[in-house]
């Protein structure tokens, strides 16, 4: 295994799992969304598996019809503090929207987290479509698509500076001396910009792994050029691998295109895997969950993401020609096209959309034993589609159980997966360099053969925990 390309796994994690109509099921608790005890049990098993990471979608808004499937949700960086206390290795990414939120308060509720966990924190930066989430801060329509990424954009300036307001030794902790710490290594970042003027500095010192880790999951073309510009892994949905190898492509050349190093950028498709010990017992429990969807909600929703009235979907009947285009969408574009063309392709009615739709939500749904499971997975990885994947199990706990005690041995039996974790943070986990100091400059500035004091700080960080952490890259 040693300097093969390995995969990246990451367990995107919802209440009873990603099907909705998982909560139907005998076995789940249909108010696990709740329940941390759940959550940090779940997290276990991730770890157990040596995922890379855990993930918590979120929206300051509530989106559907609560007789649909349990919607109530924790705030997930709350969350994630809850679980780093239960967990020691696993990264932890939370969603966080930059439309309603301000810089300071989102950076210092991230760098306080990474703190909590080591330095294992991952924020999944959304611009938050829809009108009714405008509508729980004080406006009447959602801002438009383009002025949305360039707030991202500024926001994302913004929270990076405060991460760096302080240089690794600006804290001392100097009883003898009586000084706690060093005034001219904690700067101001006195940003003032078209979104936000913001004097700083932050609060929190600088974490263990410099930076949380950034992640985003927009596929449109802004979403691309900002994941270029800022992303460090990319949770996207594609239903065919010719569509997963362009964007795939596509992303990378952009990423070089923005002056960074294309392997800095993780790109990680969502797969629902429906898992069996044969493909008939597979086909099975998809089946069983895709008749327990309840059609009229399920077409309610439909409706309002293609912008339509829900009179004009009929049940057994392929989706009206006149449709809107992706020009007229503010909200979610990329996932409008992909459902569009899904049942374009496909040539499925409304309710085999809906049955298509309700495992993962336009993610690739795959249903068969843990061999073929771990076949689609590594066909995917080797053919320039996907660096890992954003594992999305239909139903939960179970099927993080499954994935974890049938399809990760096989993976690592194949070496394609860690058979153990080998780093601390999240940033070590996916490979990632720790991000330079912008502040520290000549400051940090040592003569040949010195040793500069993050690098110190660093160390003396590893070894209260005795081990030795990855040198700056």
């Amino acid at each position: 295994m040693s300097g093969a390309r390995q995969l990246h796994l990451n367990a995107f994690l919802m209440s009873t799992g990603h099907h909705e109509a998982s909560w139907r099921l005998p076995e789940s608790d249909s108010f696990a969304g709740t329940d941390v005890a759940h959550f940090q049990r779940l997290a276990q098993t991730a770890e157990r598996g040596t995922f890379d990471s855990i993930f918590f979608a979120d929206s300051p808004v509530l989106h559907g019809d609560v007789g649909q499937r349990p919607y109530g949700t924790l705030e997930p960086t709350v969350l994630l503090a809850a679980i780093a206390a239960v967990t020691e290795r696993i990264g932890l990414i939370a969603t966080a929207s930059t439309t309603y939120n301000d810089p300071y308060n989102l950076a210092r509720r991230f760098a306080s987290v990474d703190h909590i966990s080591c330095g294992r924190t991952g924020w999944n930066v959304v611009t938050t479509a829809g009108d009714a989430a405008a509508r729980n801060f004080s406006l009447r329509d959602q801002p438009a698509h383009a002025l949305r990424y360039g707030r991202a954009a500024e926001f994302l300036d913004v929270a990076r500076k405060l991460w760096d307001s302080w240089e690794e030794d600006a804290a001392l902790g100097d009883k003898d001396a009586g000084t706690w710490g060093d005034n001219t290594r904690v700067h101001a970042i006195n940003h003032t910009g078209k979104y936000f003027s913001v004097q700083g500095p932050l609060d929190v010192p600088r974490s263990v792994q410099g930076h949380p880790v950034i992640v985003q999951a927009g596929s449109s073309e802004d979403g691309k050029d900002f994941a270029a510009r800022y992303a460090e892994a990319v949770f996207t949905a594609q239903q065919t691998l010719p569509d997963a190898q362009r964007f795939y492509t596509d992303l990378k050349q952009r990423t070089a295109a923005a002056g960074r190093n294309p392997e800095t950028i993780k790109v990680l498709p969502g797969i629902v895997p429906v898992i069996g010990n044969t493909e008939a017992e597979a086909r099975r429990l998809e089946k069983e969950l895709d008749g327990l969807i309840q059609a009229e909600y399920a077409k309610r929703q439909l409706a309002g993401v293609l912008r339509v009235s829900p009179e004009s979907l009929a049940l057994d009947a392929e989706l009206p020609e006149d449709l809107p285009s992706e020009d007229e969408i503010e909200g979610a574009k990329s996932r409008y096209t992909l459902i569009v063309d899904l049942a374009r392709r496909e040539r499925l009615t409304v309710r085999q959309l809906i049955g298509r739709l309700g495992g993962g939500r336009g993610h690739r749904t795959f249903s068969g034993t843990p061999e073929q499971v771990a076949d689609a997975i590594q066909e995917w990885f080797v053919a320039g589609a996907a660096d890992g994947f954003n594992i999305m199990p239909p139903v939960l706990p179970s099927g993080l159980d499954a994935f974890v005690d049938h399809v990760i041995p096989i993976l690592r039996d194949r070496g394609l997966f860690r058979r153990e974790y080998t780093g601390r943070t999240l940033r070590e986990h996916y490979g990632l360099p720790r991000p330079a100091n912008t502040f520290a400059t000549a400051a940090l500035s040592s003569p040949e053969g010195s040793t500069p004091a993050a690098a110190i700080l660093a160390d003396d960080l590893a070894a209260q925990r005795g081990e030795l952490l990855v040198s700056d890259r």
